[in-house]
């Protein structure tokens, strides 16, 4: 493994990734598509440890990798649901050691890690994309959320005082494709921080490895912070999407549902993809 993340690396690392995320997008197999996104979440794990152990061991004079920061384009200001795109990127994020800060607007996301961690999620984010949007449009077309209804308080007045009562209404649409976007990223984000976890945890087993790759992880970890420390300009932390929905139960659960079964690799081409969906979706 080199110790830089330079272009050879990373494209050679996207372009197995790729080839895991074509194998799932071409099976019908639920089982299979779970192993083919457990091998790429693996792979990009297995990678940036391996970088950093390398990372850890050139020399000061040598040409060294830092974290950087870069920008991240999630939507168009104004276009409903970047708060979910939002949540989607972030939870991806937080499975591949890359820290962010989100833009009021919610149209950026600001990316701080290793260029190759940040690529990774780049990749890993322009195929769930597309299939969390099309997985709530097919939802809401087959009407299924017509059925559900939400939670809501109501003023009424009563013999001259105002009197909070809960009721059930239909559930609108919008709140029902909010709340699948939610369920679904945040399954999504579950998967691969598991598999992840579990991939630090065989490698620190490794009698070998382990003293050497602990350090370089804990390295790893305080260099990035530093760095976010440094640079970032974020007042305050990021809340998701929760505020702006109501709550749908049967919505969460179909994008649960959607988000275990998720397959990758929607686009041909890993690299090709950058985050942001045209407004007809």
């Amino acid at each position: 493994m080199s110790t830089q993340t330079g272009a050879p690396t990373q494209d050679k690392l996207l372009t197995r990734i790729g080839g895991l995320l074509r194998q799932a997008e071409s099976t019908d197999n639920e089982h299979e598509a779970e192993a083919f996104l457990a091998a790429a979440q693996r792979l990009a794990t297995r990678s940036s440890i391996d970088l950093a152990v390398a990372r850890a061991h050139v020399a000061g004079r040598e040409r060294r990798a830092t974290p950087v920061q870069r920008m991240i384009p999630i939507g168009e200001p104004g276009k409903r649901g970047l708060r979910t795109y939002v949540q989607l990127f972030v939870a991806i994020a937080a499975a591949n050691d890359v820290r962010c800060d989100v833009a009021r607007t919610s149209t950026q996301v600001y990316a701080y890690g290793f260029d190759t961690d940040i690529a990774t999620c780049e990749a890993l984010y322009a195929s769930l994309l597309v299939q969390m949007v099309r997985a709530s449009d097919q939802y809401i077309k087959s009407g299924a959320y017509k059925t559900a209804t939400v939670e809501k308080i109501v003023v009424e007045s009563r013999w001259g005082r105002k009197v909070q009562r809960r009721v059930q209404a239909p559930v609108a649409a919008v709140t029902a494709r909010l709340n699948f976007q939610m369920a679904f990223a945040a399954r999504v984000g579950r998967r691969l921080a598991t598999v992840q976890a579990d991939v630090r945890e065989e490698i620190l087993r490794e009698e070998d490895s382990a003293p050497g790759t602990a350090i370089a992880l804990r390295d790893k970890d305080v260099e990035l912070t530093d760095f976010y420390s440094r640079t970032s300009q974020a007042r305050g932390a990021w809340r998701g999407p929760q505020e702006s929905a109501s709550y749908s139960p049967a919505a969460r659960r179909a994008g649960d549902r959607a988000g275990r079964a998720a397959r990758l690799g929607t686009a041909p081409e890993l690299g090709a993809a950058r985050g942001q969906l045209d407004e007809s979706r």
